[in-house]
C-alpha cells in the first residue's frame, strides 16, 4: 500500500455534534478531510475540547496530528471488506482526539519506516502496534547495535506478548520458539517477532538454524503460511488470535505455545516533543478515568491486555 491520508470522519461528527454547528459543520463534513481543518472549525474544536491547552501551539493551528501507522495489522489498524479503516488503535486515536479537539488522521507506510518518518517529521507520532523497547526508546538499531537517531518517546497504551501459528492441523510438534529450530517462519519485518527469530537461531544447534521470511505486512506473511511455503507464523498475540478466528472462517490457522515477552504497546513521540507527548498522556490517562478506554478494549475483545493507566518508556 503507498502512504496516505485516512479521513476520521466519525471523530469529527461527534466534535461537530459537541459545538452545535448544525448545518455548517454537516456541509463541511460532506466536503471531505480537508475542509475538517478549517480555521473556524478547529477553534471551534479545540475551545470544546477539555485537554486542548496541553498541546503544542503548532499542532493546535494544524487540527491534527499525522500519525505514521502500518495499516495492514487488524485487528489494531486494518481496512475493512468496505474498505474503511478501523482497529483498536482507531478508536483509542479517535477518543484521544476528543480530549485534544484536534484529529489523529493515518498516514499508512511500512512499519520499519515509521520511526524514520518521524525524524524527518512525516509524521508527529506513530502508532501501529509498537512495542516500547529501549532500544527504540535509544535511537538503537536492533540488529547493528549502532545508533540511528535520538529515539522517542513512548506512551504505553496495551499490553501484548508474541505468539506463534501453524496452519491447523499441521503443528509438526511446535510448542516454543526453540521448536523452531531447522523450520521455516514467515514474519514482519523488523517486529519483535522478526527479532526474537533471530535471537533464537542463534540458540539453536547442530546447524539447524531457523529460517526466516520477512514481508511488509503481517497479511503477506498469513498467506505464504497459508499457501504451504512456511511451517509456521509469528506476530502479537492480538493479531495472530485474529487471524486465527478469522482467516477461512477460523479453518486455515491455529495458535501454538503460549505467547511470550509480554511487553507494552507505546504511542512514539520524536524525543524533543516532551509538550505533546504528555498531551497525549493526559488524554490517555483521561479515557481510562472516564471508562471509554475499556469500552474500546471490550468492544475487540482483548481486555487481556488492558492498562491501567499511561506511562511513559514503561518498555525494557
Amino acid at each position: 500500500m503507498t502512504a496516505s491520508t485516512t479521513c476520521r470522519t466519525a471523530a469529527g461528527t461527534s466534535r461537530i455534534r459537541a459545538v452545535g454547528a448544525l448545518a455548517v459543520a454537516g456541509a463541511l463534513l460532506l466536503t471531505g478531510c480537508g475542509d475538517q481543518t478549517d480555521a473556524a472549525q478547529r477553534a471551534r474544536s479545540n475551545e470544546n475540547a477539555p485537554l486542548a491547552d496541553k498541546l503544542p501551539q503548532s499542532i493546535r493551528d494544524a487540527g491534527e496530528i499525522k500519525v505514521g501507522s502500518d495499516i495492514a495489522y487488524p485487528p489494531v489498524e486494518y481496512k475493512d471488506k468496505n474498505g474503511k479503516v478501523v482497529g483498536i488503535d482507531l478508536d483509542i486515536a479517535e477518543a484521544l482526539g476528543e480530549q485534544l479537539g484536534v484529529e489523529f488522521t493515518f498516514k499508512n507506510g511500512t512499519f520499519d519506516t515509521l520511526l524514520g518518518g518521524l525524524r524527518s517529521k512525516r509524521y508527529d507520532i506513530a502508532m501501529s502496534a509498537m512495542t516500547d523497547t529501549k532500544h527504540r526508546q535509544n535511537g538503537i538499531d536492533s540488529d547493528t547495535g549502532k545508533k540511528v537517531g535520538e529515539g522517542v518517546d513512548f506512551v504505553d497504551y496495551f499490553n501484548a506478548g508474541v505468539s506463534i501459528y501453524t496452519n491447523k492441523g499441521e503443528t509438526q510438534g511446535i510448542e516454543t520458539w526453540s521448536d523452531l529450530c531447522g523450520k521455516k517462519v514467515v514474519l514482519q519485518r523488523g517486529t519483535v517477532s522478526h527479532d526474537l527469530a533471530k535471537a533464537e537461531s542463534e540458540k539453536c544447534k547442530g546447524g539447524k538454524k531457523i529460517a526466516i521470511e520477512a514481508f511488509d505486512n503481517d497479511q503477506q506473511a498469513q498467506t505464504r503460511l497459508r499457501s504451504g511455503g512456511a511451517d509456521a507464523g509469528s506476530s502479537d498475540f492480538p493479531v495472530a488470535a485474529f487471524a486465527v478466528k478469522t482467516s477461512g472462517g477460523g479453518k486455515d490457522f491455529e495458535l501454538v505455545g503460549k505467547q511470550v515477552d509480554a511487553a507494552p504497546y507505546g504511542i512514539a513521540v520524536p524525543k524533543n516533543n516532551p509538550e505533546l507527548r504528555d498531551a497525549i498522556k493526559a488524554a490517555l490517562d483521561a479515557i481510562i478515568k472516564n471508562g471509554e478506554y475499556d469500552k474500546i478494549i471490550s468492544k475487540w475483545g482483548v481486555e487481556a491486555g488492558a492498562v491501567t493507566e499511561a506511562k511513559v518508556n514503561g518498555g525494557k
